[in-house]
Order: structure tokens, then C-alpha cells, then sequence
């Protein structure tokens, strides 16, 4: 038996509760920020909503795995399915949740504050996001266990995934126009993380990072385009994305280079960075990890196309 199950079903099983546990454990944090009135566990609550939101990211995805893994057995597809539409929801709420937070988090660092409709947005967001992840979580315990949960074993998906399937699948141009889009995302990445990185390594030490601060929700736009774009992708070809080699390691330097973004956007350390300031070693490591990460999700990208099945 492997250290590291590699097999969908099995890191399915592994990260499937990360969401479901974190998301209420988190939302439980941030409710107790309100009535403590502590802009420290307020700040930390954020933060990991936006580590939630990437952790997400390979939970769904070995989901989709397990489907492919299941394809065939005798289990009901259609409560697969039904597991499968809930899951993209689930996704996209806590995803959503994670985007606003990461906002209020810069909002906080630029402006001293965060305003009041950031704050109410997350909670709702976080709120919604718990149920959906319930939801899907028990959903997804009957695939495996249908003798528990019988009147599960009925249900029926929204047809979401189908739908997007289809619409993909149908428009000559879709894929391509999202092509173009994501290499857009990608550039705008790429050229953030660069220009901030280069600062905290040394290069044009006359600026303040501060200055640099600015561009990050332009990195932060890259990356939600990207995954936007990217999800599509995967949900209109899912078999054969998990089964190339290349796409797991895209997605784990893409979890890494996420983590480097929320560091830039939150410590102290970096944002004391003034002009002519000498960045601390931490920073400039963090800044040389967010180089490679970037660059190794665009390799790791580019070439998708040539690791074929994975076979």
C-alpha cells in the first residue's frame, strides 16, 4: 500500500472533510470575532476562508476522480451526479466566500478598515457555504454507504455539470475564447508576482512596497479569472485532465503560489518595507517561492497537452 494514496476515491476520502470541518470551524471563529470584538481573530477568520478556498480547489477535483475511478461499479450514477451538481456549487460558494475575504484582508491592509459590507457578504457567504458543503458531504456519504442513508438514493442532480457540459461542447468558439482568457489571467499573474517578488529580492529598492501593495489585486483577479476559466475547462473534459500527470503538480504550485499572494497581502513584516529598506531573508524567500510557483504553473500548463492519459 502507497504512503500517499494516489488513487481518486482514496485522496477524495482525505480531503473531502477539510472543507466541511474547516468551513464551520472557521465560521464558528468569525461569528466569536463579533461578539469578542477582536479584529485579531476577525483577520485570522479571513485568512482562512481564502486558505478554505484554495484547499477547496484538489478536493473538488479528486472528487471528480473518484467519479471516473467509479464509472462502471454498481452504484446509482444519478446520486453521483446529484453529489457531483452539489459539489460545484459548494465550490463555488466557498470560493466566493474566499475571493471576498481575501478583498477585505487588502481593504484592511491599504485602508486601516474593512467596511462593514465586506464583512456582512462574508458571513452570508460563509453561511450559505456550510449548508451547500453539508449538503454535499451527505450526499457523498451515500454513494458509498446507501444502506444509511436510503432516501438519499433518490435524489436528483440540478443538472449543472450536464448543462455546462453541453454548452461548452456545442459553442465552436467557447473553448477557444477561454483559452485566450486564461492566458490573460495567467499574464497578469505572472507579471504581479514578478514585479512585486523583485521588489522584496532587491530590485528597485527606491519604491516602498506599499507602492507594489497596489498591484496585488490585479494578481488576485489573474488568479480568479484562472480558476473560472479553468474550472470550465475541467468540467467540459474531466476524464482526461485527471488522468495526466502533469495536472496535479499545476494544481499543487497553484495551492503554493495562492499561499505567497495572502502572504504579500497580510504581514506585517513586508508591508513595514519602506523605501530604501532591505526586505527580511523570510519575505525574500517567500518572494523567490512565489517566482517558481508561478512559473511552474505555467509550465506544468503549457504542457498539459503533451502528457496525453497519463498512461
Amino acid at each position: 500500500m502507497d504512503l500517499i494514496p494516489s488513487s481518486g476515491p482514496h485522496l477524495h476520502i482525505i480531503l473531502n472533510h477539510i472543507p466541511i470541518v474547516g468551513c464551520l470551524g472557521v465560521l464558528a471563529l468569525f461569528l466569536t470575532s463579533f461578539y469578542l470584538k477582536s479584529e485579531d481573530l476577525q483577520r485570522s477568520s479571513l485568512i482562512l476562508f481564502v486558505v478554505l478556498g484554495l484547499l477547496t480547489l484538489p478536493t473538488y477535483i479528486s472528487g471528480a476522480a473518484a467519479r471516473w475511478a467509479y464509472q462502471g461499479r454498481e452504484l446509482s450514477m444519478e446520486v453521483i451526479a446529484a453529489h457531483q451538481d452539489a459539489a460545484l456549487l459548494a465550490f463555488l460558494f466557498i470560493g466566493m466566500t474566499g475571493c471576498v475575504s481575501w478583498v477585505s484582508l487588502w481593504q484592511q491592509r491599504r485602508f486601516s478598515k474593512i467596511s462593514c459590507k465586506n464583512l456582512g457578504a462574508v458571513l452570508v457567504l460563509a453561511v450559505i457555504s456550510a449548508y451547500q458543503l453539508v449538503a454535499t458531504g451527505s450526499l457523498g456519504g451515500t454513494i458509498v454507504r446507501p444502506n444509511l442513508h436510503e432516501s438519499a438514493m433518490t435524489a436528483e442532480g440540478s443538472g449543472l455539470i450536464a448543462w455546462i457540459e453541453s454548452v461548452i461542447q456545442s459553442l465552436i468558439w467557447a473553448w477557444p475564447s477561454m483559452e485566450a482568457v486564461h492566458f490573460i489571467g495567467m499574464a497578469l499573474i505572472f507579471g504581479v508576482v514578478l514585479l512585486v517578488s523583485l521588489r522584496v529580492l532587491g530590485v528597485a529598492k527606491s519604491v516602498p512596497f506599499s507602492a507594489f501593495h497596489r498591484l496585488l489585486p490585479l494578481g488576485a483577479l489573474g488568479v480568479l479569472v484562472n480558476i473560472i476559466t479553468g474550472m470550465f475547462f475541467f468540467i467540459a473534459d474531466s476524464g482526461r485532465y485527471v488522468a495526466m500527470d502533469g495536472f496535479p503538480p499545476k494544481i499543487i504550485w497553484l495551492m503554493i503560489g495562492g499561499l505567497t499572494i495572502l502572504y504579500f497581502t497580510v504581514f506585517d513584516e513586508i508591508w513595514a518595507v519602506k523605501s530604501g529598506d532591505e526586505a527580511p531573508t523570510r519575505a525574500k524567500v517567500v518572494a523567490a517561492v512565489a517566482i517558481l510557483s508561478w512559473a511552474c504553473v505555467l509550465t506544468f500548463g503549457r504542457l498539459l497537452p503533451y502528457y496525453g492519459d497519463g498512461g
